[in-house]
């Protein structure tokens, strides 16, 4: 394990001004790996979109709403929850590359594969497919939450601090528009061939998508510094946790503003089922759904990235919180059809929020080298939380879907108060 981390290679010790000699040096190349990497990841991703298509296939295999939670759960709080848990070996590693890539292979890309098991399984059984979906989907997701921590601040040492939201705003824009083209070719292919076929070949180009981006992001040429952190066992080190929480409340009002994001978000999975139930959708709109929940993360990834360099990241996690709102009370009220088709782009627009901002203002609250922590402290808060909403989620859908939008909204609309009054800005309160 030490080898396939590379840590038992030693790294020479450099100042800062050396180190930021070679950021510049190398951040042409490192904007252009990392952002086709980021470009392929989300074009497999359009084609296992938890929020559309994966809700549609266990659909297909059971009816019990418990299961798109319990998808749900996964989906939402399998990256966030073992953050914590890989954030003391991680901290300490000069190189935080190979574990993005080396241990990133066996626990994200790979588990992709058994998942394009599972559609022809359902001819032979449904809890069968079932199973083998839901374990490569949890081994995918808690996977890639456990090299989470590592890829962060991979990302955090490849760019300067005011050019993180151009980056992460750009190749998520670049994503987007692949992951709209994904999901242009998932509505034909959920179209033109029967199920369980147009399943298996959709979930075989996430498969190849996702494992395709694995060969830019190992060309990243990663600013090696050495850790200066003391060794500590994981009972050292959970014990001094509620320390950081203790003494940094700019931080712990940050933890809170983001588990409100995280229940303003319950509703989110079962938009698509409550368009099915109220209108009689087509199985091929799930893949439009998908395209116009990408088109809203266009939009937001083009405009939000600029903006939080600009002013900050807490702004646009505001606008995301007020954008998911308007979405669920346009579901709520549903007059008609394209209201669902509005409400993903809103969606889409808040889910470029959180996934640039969110990623990015953890990174400016962290000191340099407690950035695994802090990003590990506030990711499995939010993975903790996302266990619990998805199961209310789908009990309050199991008794009106309009009652869970409703509650969405309002976390929406209390997240966005808690960022506009009670969380500060970190640009301007560094220490």
């Amino acid at each position: 394990m030490r080898r396939l981390v590379q840590a038992d290679q030693p790294a020479e010790a450099r100042s800062a001004e050396e180190l930021s000699v070679e950021v510049e040096k190398n951040y042409q190349w490192n904007f252009a790996t990392n952002a086709m990497d980021v470009t392929w990841f989300w074009f497999g991703l359009a084609f296992i979109s938890s929020t559309t298509i994966v809700p549609l296939f266990i659909s297909k295999l059971t009816p019990n709403p418990f299961f798109i939670g319990l998808a749900a759960i996964i989906a939402q709080g399998a990256w966030y929850f073992p953050q914590l848990l890989a954030a003391n070996p991680i901290e300490r590693l000069a190189r935080k590359k190979p574990v993005v890539v080396n241990l990133g292979f066996f626990s994200e890309r790979l588990p992709l594969w058994v998942i394009a098991l599972a559609p022809p399984l359902a001819l032979i059984s449904p809890a069968l497919s079932l199973a083998v979906f839901l374990l490569g989907y949890a081994w995918h997701g808690f996977g890639a939450g456990f090299v989470a921590p590592a890829w962060q601040e991979l990302i955090a040492r490849c760019f300067p601090m005011q050019r993180r939201g151009r980056f992460l705003g750009f190749a998520m824009f670049l994503g987007a528009i692949a992951g709209a083209i994904g999901a242009l070719i998932s509505i034909r292919i959920l179209g033109a061939y029967p199920y369980p076929t147009n399943f298996t070949i959709i979930f075989v180009f996430a498969a190849a998508g996702i494992s395709f981006s694995w060969i830019f992001l190992a060309l990243v040429r990663e600013p090696v510094q050495p850790s200066t952190l003391p060794r500590q066992t994981n009972r050292q080190y959970f014990a001094g946790l509620p320390n950081i929480l203790d003494r940094d409340h700019r931080f712990r009002r940050y933890i809170f503003a983001r588990l409100l994001l995280v229940f303003g978000a319950m509703g989110s999975t079962f938009v698509t089922p409550a368009a099915i139930h109220y209108w009689q959708i087509p199985d091929s709109k799930a893949g439009v759904y998908t395209f116009e929940l990408l088109v809203g993360q266009i939009i937001g990834n083009l405009v939000l990235g600029s903006v939080a360099d600009r002013f900050g990241h807490r702004l646009t996690l505001r606008l995301g919180a007020l954008a998911a709102a308007l979405a669920y009370a346009l579901v709520w009220l549903s007059p008609l059809p394209i209201s669902y088709d509005i409400a993903f782009v809103l969606l889409g627009m808040q889910l470029a929020s959180v996934i640039v901002s969110g990623i990015l203002i953890t990174l400016e609250f962290a000191p340099a080298e407690r950035t695994p922590t802090y990003v590990g402290l506030v990711n499995t808060a939010v993975g903790t939380a996302t266990l619990v909403a998805p199961l209310i989620a789908a009990s309050l859908a199991s008794v009106n879907y309009s009652v869970l939008f409703i509650i969405s909204a309002i976390f929406n609309l209390a997240s966005w108060a808690a960022f506009r009054w009670f969380v500060p800005e970190p640009r301007s309160t560094l220490v």
